[in-house]
Parts: structure tokens; sequence; C-alpha cells
């Protein structure tokens, strides 16, 4: 779990399970915000359940990078919490991949 900067402009974050996910992603829009020019990647393997206020930050955070040409990219999603951004329709929101080294090579590849 933590927050490590991956290169110079991709940001990996280790979510932790709720409750302590809700502090991670305070920390890790507050780098953003200071930064302003990083992708993120956000690995939910340690996820079990995803709460509305975590919902609500994850998109707060996924507007901020938007907003300044970046990306927001989950991967390791289980199915049960997957299901949960089905069910409210933010799976067509976010960018979800298998693994954080193809999230990672992804944003590597694509020009930001």
């Amino acid at each position: 779990m933590g927050i490590q900067n991956w290169s110079e402009d991709i940001i990996l974050v280790d979510l932790p399970s709720e409750p302590q996910m809700a502090d991670e992603l305070s920390a890790v829009t507050e780098i953003v915000c200071d930064r302003g020019d990083c992708d993120v990647v956000m690995d939910f393997s340690s996820v079990d359940i995803v709460t509305s206020s975590s919902l609500s930050a994850l998109l707060k955070l996924r507007k901020l990078l938007a907003d300044c040409g970046h990306r927001l990219v989950f991967c390791n999603v289980a199915a049960a919490t997957k299901g949960i951004f089905s069910i409210t329709g933010l799976d067509a929101i976010f960018e979800f991949t298998d693994d954080k080294f193809v999230a990672l090579a992804g944003l590597q590849m694509v020009p930001g």
C-alpha cells in the first residue's frame, strides 16, 4: 500500500481497503493538485468494497486529471468491485486494465 512516483509523470497508488481508502484518495488528490502534470494508476488488489464517498473521491480525482489532459487508470479490480462500477454506470467513465504493468506500459506509450 502507498503512493509511489513510478516515473516523472506517473503516480502508482496501491489502494488500501476501506476505511483507509478515503485518506489515501485525499493524499493522491493533494499530490495531483501540487504536481498537475501526471497520470495516476490505482491498484485495487487490496480493495474488496468501494463506498459511495470513495466513488465520489475517485470521480473528483478523474475530473481533476482529465481537466489537465491526464489519465486515471484502475487495475486489479475484483469482479465484485467491478460490479459496483457497472451497476452505477461508472465503468464507462473509468479506464480499467488487468494489472499495473499493463496500465503503466499503456501510459508510457501514449504521449502525455
